[in-house]
């Protein structure tokens, strides 16, 4: 620092209270500006180089990250992504947050207000204090947010490799159920596949219903040396007659049927994260559907209401009058969920979804509706508003998710999400009548499939 500038800071006039306002003013401003340069000039010169280096590395690791974003955005979503990085973030956030304050209040020392015009002395103290306070407190709340993330992401995502797409696709099978946390007799309400082009992020879903009979086991699927015709179709291991152990033989009875009474089939769906019932489930719709099932997600239904009242409601267009509660004769009806544009609570959502009564299409309509709420979670699951209830969020998320989704590949998965919010997923409904359940012709649900995948890809470059 040249002697001009720093003689009236370091060594002021203190008999000169114009000088002293002004000094302090500008004391207050570099400090908020560039942290640790007002110690720099005016007071401990090893806090102001320590709190100056800590601030440029600051500055530069936000380049970096804005640069890692705009050129490798993979790569840096991925270590970004990580529990341990998410540890040492939170570290730094709250070492810097508690270094701003020490910086700052040494700032309101180093001012010398006493000396310096009475009518500024207040302004200056109040700006000093705010100007430290905020910022520290911004910090804060930042490690707070990233531990919340951290806690979701080690309790939740498996600790697996990452895996390259199949086909150019990645295919996970989503799973809605009203079981609790022990899955007992867990049977899935409703039952998808979301198959995601690897490079566009556009997606196909498909809905499958949950009572399609005989889905065909793949060639290396342990169920199908069990049920070699598709899942209780005669002959099978049960006779010539057919048959499974859970009496009706449908697709969303086969998690109960391998979970117990066929665990040992897959010894190793528990350390990946699974269970053998879901793992049959996988093998299953992959078998029906031709596409390949990398990963699960299991939704539990109940969780719905504490998410959406955590994302601050949902709105949805509904179709038909449904009620709230009830049986099937319109009994002890609580309320009813009007047509039209709605917006819902937890309570009222997650009705929406469940309402058995009510619709002409019956359970396929039901079906529909899950989808519909999903959508509408996912729509609600913007960045602004995930951020600012981003903790109540990742609450619901350990209450609402189980998944065998490696942590190592979010990054990827965060990326292609951004990139699908410029598509609208293609939906691919295996009902009547295009698909019979009863007696399902698996080679058309196999062209529905590949149709809706087609749909739902890049086309390619002519020549």
């Amino acid at each position: 620092m040249s002697l001009d500038l720093e003689r009236p800071l370091r060594n002021p006039d203190l008999e000169s209270p114009p000088l002293m306002t002004k000094r302090a003013r500008w004391l207050v401003v570099l400090g908020f500006l560039l942290p640790g340069s007002a110690q720099l000039l005016a007071g401990n010169r090893k806090l102001g180089r320590f709190g100056l280096g800590a601030t440029i590395l600051l500055i530069i690791g936000v380049l970096a990250v804005v640069a890692g974003l705009l050129f490798a955005r993979v790569a840096t979503l991925s270590f970004f992504t990580n529990s341990i990085v998410l540890l040492a973030l939170q570290i730094l956030l709250i070492a810097y947050a508690v270094l701003w304050l020490v910086l700052g209040f040494n700032t309101l020392r180093l001012t010398r207000l006493p000396r310096t015009q009475r009518g500024w002395r207040v302004p200056i103290a109040m700006l000093a204090i705010l100007l430290t306070v905020v910022p520290a407190s911004g910090a804060a709340w930042a490690a707070s947010t990233i531990n919340a993330g951290r806690a979701l992401l080690s309790g939740l995502f498996s600790g697996a490799p990452s895996v390259e797409p199949v086909d150019g696709r990645y295919n996970i099978l989503l799973l809605g159920t009203d079981a609790g946390a022990d899955r007992e007799g867990m049977r899935p309400d409703s039952i998808s596949l979301v198959s995601i082009d690897a490079k566009t992020g556009q997606s196909t879903i498909i809905g499958i219903p949950r009572e399609l009979e005989g889905t065909p086991f793949p060639e290396d699927s342990p169920m199908r040396e069990l049920h070699p015709n598709g899942f209780g179709v005669a002959p099978n291991t049960y006779g010539d007659w057919g048959g499974c152990e859970v009496g009706r033989c449908i697709l969303n009875g086969l998690f109960a049927e391998v979970e117990y009474f066929y665990p040992e089939l897959y010894p190793d769906a528990v350390s990946k994260g699974s269970s053998p019932g879901i793992e049959a489930t996988k093998d299953a719709v992959t078998g029906a559907t031709g596409l390949e099932v990398q990963f699960y997600v299991l939704v539990n239904m109940d969780a719905f209401e504490s998410l959406i009242n955590a994302l601050g409601g949902i709105t949805i267009d509904v179709k038909e009058r449904l009620p709230i509660g009830g049986d099937q004769y319109g009994n002890n009806v609580e309320g009813w969920i009007e047509p039209g544009l709605q917006g819902m609570d937890g309570y009222t959502a997650q009705w929406y979804a469940r309402s058995r009564y009510g619709s002409a299409a019956g359970d396929y309509a039901r079906m529909e509706r899950q989808r519909e709420l999903q959508a509408a979670i996912l729509a609600q699951m913007n960045p602004s508003n995930v951020l600012l209830r981003f903790q109540d969020v990742a609450a619901a998320g350990t209450e609402l998710v189980e998944t065998d989704i490696p942590e190592s590949m979010l990054g990827r998965f965060v990326d292609l999400a951004s990139k699908a919010r410029e598509f609208t997923p293609v939906n691919v409904e295996l009902v009547p009548p295009a698909v019979d359940p009863e007696y399902p012709d698996f080679g058309v649900i196999q062209q529905l499939v590949s149709d809706g995948v087609a749909a739902a890809s890049p086309a390619e470059p002519a020549g």
